[in-house]
């Protein structure tokens, strides 16, 4: 049998079916279309832009293409070359899909939350599967030719969903798998920085990440790690520690290099003269960088002998030069103590040299506490005056009653403590005792005046001569009965009394305002009722008057205490 005969035999044995592709072959070129056979009683007219690469097409050249309709209004067959490629690749993806296997496509555009791509039909890729990170800036793939995975099809709509990071993924656990089984400890390996936290910095080991903590990234103070590292920076680096089973690696930086700590004792001994630079101020002290990876510690009591320095930053700033001295090394804790005070000496020494006990010292109220002044004697040497160390006479509860802030004063050096940096001071101690000789100048009877210069709810004090106090108990004041003192005396009202009660050794004056007129007669008899009172009456309230002298100091305008 002829090669025609067989030909024509098999077109009339061939059944057409609507939607199928069929094999036909081009007959005829023409300026904007072919005409295809495809052995059915008429034939097709496919246009040339159907075709990728119309310019290649001969007649004589075997297509593929899909038999939409056996028959139009023409009577022509109705073919597509481009819906056949489409039906074609299409249950190619499907077959891909089932079988979980990859595709390749072009990218053809950056659409609102991904990439379209090109794999035979349109197909989306979204921004999180491109990669592990969503990448920032889709328009770097546009034109890319994307190996992906097939993760959703739609047959209804012929849409096609895409996962390029689950392959990335799976190259990744693949390459992790192996980076396990063949890295070991204390090996330097490379990476790049993919992370940083505030704790340390994730490192990319080729697909195995692996975790630089901050503390072990320099021996210098590290305040961050993004000091010293980048994210898409390569480093090299120590594996520390390997947990296999689940996949964690500690790596290590500062252990490249030799720990500055080893030979800390022998490289910097107690005594020895430093000099460094501020890193950071604290509450309590300040650290110096003497040399990478080793910091001293200046305490807040070590930076001067003599100034009162309440904050290390009050001084110091950060990245100044400043001198020290050790005094302190612990290459176990990892300390170094310093002092910048001791690079001086300290004018303590020669305190008691400059200053011997006996010597008369000027010099400004620093400051006022309940308990004594402080007297600059020069720059950072103060003294004190306590509050008993003021007068012989007056009965001073509070600095404040004789000295402000700024005056100048003159006293008496009464001891030197050097270990304590203490000078104690007297201003009492310039003059004499007036006591001494109280009882040439005050007797038992004398009538007497001055002004009133405290009251109290006992009684007031009389400032009499020479800044001596007398005290008139509330007993005394009058011969009717006295409710209050302050309704009766007020500060600075001038008085006249009589003493009833002289006692040098407990530096005591009694006085009485209501006695002060009277004759020598009534005087005896008081003096009688006076000696013949039995402890808790008017004698025994003028005692205890004496001893809370101290404890209660009443001033018109104050709350009492």
């Amino acid at each position: 049998m002829s090669t025609v005969m067989a030909e024509l035999l098999g077109k009339s044995l061939r059944t057409y079916s609507e939607g199928s592709i069929v094999k036909g072959r081009i007959i005829e070129k023409r300026a904007s279309e072919v005409l295809v056979d495809i052995g059915y009683k008429s034939e097709g007219v496919i246009s040339l832009g159907e075709f990728d690469d119309s310019q290649a097409l001969q007649v004589g050249d075997e297509v593929e293409v899909l038999l939409e309709r056996l028959e139009n209004d023409e009577g022509m067959v109705v073919l597509s070359k481009e819906k056949a490629a489409q039906k074609q690749n299409w249950e190619k993806i499907v077959k891909i899909y089932e079988e979980g296997g990859l595709i390749t496509g072009k990218v053809k555009a950056v659409v609102k939350g991904g990439l379209m791509l090109n794999v035979g039909v349109e197909a989306f890729l979204p921004g999180s599967q491109i990669d592990i990170v969503a990448p920032k800036n889709l328009k770097e793939f546009e034109n890319q030719t994307l190996t992906c995975k097939v993760v959703k099809i739609n047959e209804e709509r012929k849409n096609v969903v895409l996962s390029r990071r689950e392959i990335i993924e799976a190259e990744r656990a693949e390459k992790r798998a192996r980076l396990l089984g063949q890295i070991e400890k204390n090996s330097i390996v490379k990476g790049t920085v993919k992370n940083i936290t505030d704790f340390g910095a994730f490192i990319d080991l080729d697909g195995l990440d692996g975790l630089l903590h901050i503390t072990d990234m320099s021996w210098s103070r590290l305040n961050h790690p993004s000091e010293i590292l980048k994210v898409g920076a390569e480093i090299e680096v120590i594996v520390l520690d390997i947990d296999r089973e689940k996949e964690r690696v500690s790596l290590g930086l500062k252990q490249k290099s030799e720990n500055p700590w080893d030979k800390i004792i022998e490289k910097y001994p107690v005594g020895m003269k430093v000099k460094g630079k501020v890193t950071n101020l604290v509450p309590y002290g300040a650290f110096i960088e003497l040399e990478p990876g080793i910091e001293g510690l200046v305490h807040v009591s070590e930076l001067s002998w003599t100034k009162r320095i309440a904050r290390p930053a009050d001084v110091l700033t950060l990245g100044q030069e400043i001198d020290a001295q050790v005094i302190g090394v612990s290459k176990d804790d990892q300390k170094v103590s310093l002092s910048v005070r001791q690079v001086d000496t300290n004018p303590w020494e020669e305190v008691s040299a400059k200053y011997p006990v006996g010597t008369t010292v000027k010099g400004k109220v620093r400051n006022l506490t309940a308990y004594g002044a402080f007297i600059e004697i020069e720059e950072g040497i103060d003294g004190m005056i306590h509050v008993s160390d003021l007068s012989w006479t007056r009965k001073i509860n509070h600095p404040s009653e004789m000295l402000k802030k700024g005056d100048e004063v003159e006293a008496l050096v009464m001891e030197i403590d050097k270990s304590n940096q203490r000078i104690s001071l007297s201003m009492k101690a310039l003059a004499d005792d007036p006591w001494k000789s109280i009882e040439q100048k005050y007797k038992m009877g004398d009538v007497v005046s001055g002004k009133v210069s405290k009251v109290a709810s006992f009684g007031a004090f009389i400032q009499l001569e020479e800044e001596i106090d007398g005290l008139v108990h509330i007993s005394q004041i009058s011969n009717e009965r006295v409710e209050k003192v302050k309704d009766v005396l007020k500060v600075g009202q001038d008085v006249t009394a009589r003493v009833i009660k002289v006692d040098k050794g407990e530096r005591r004056i009694g006085l009485s305002i209501k006695a002060a007129d009277y004759t020598p007669e009534q005087l005896e008899r008081e003096k009688l009722t006076l000696e013949a009172l039995k402890p808790g009456e008017d004698l025994g309230s003028l005692e205890h008057a004496f001893d809370n002298a101290g404890l209660e100091d009443y001033r018109p305008g104050e709350k009492k205490r």
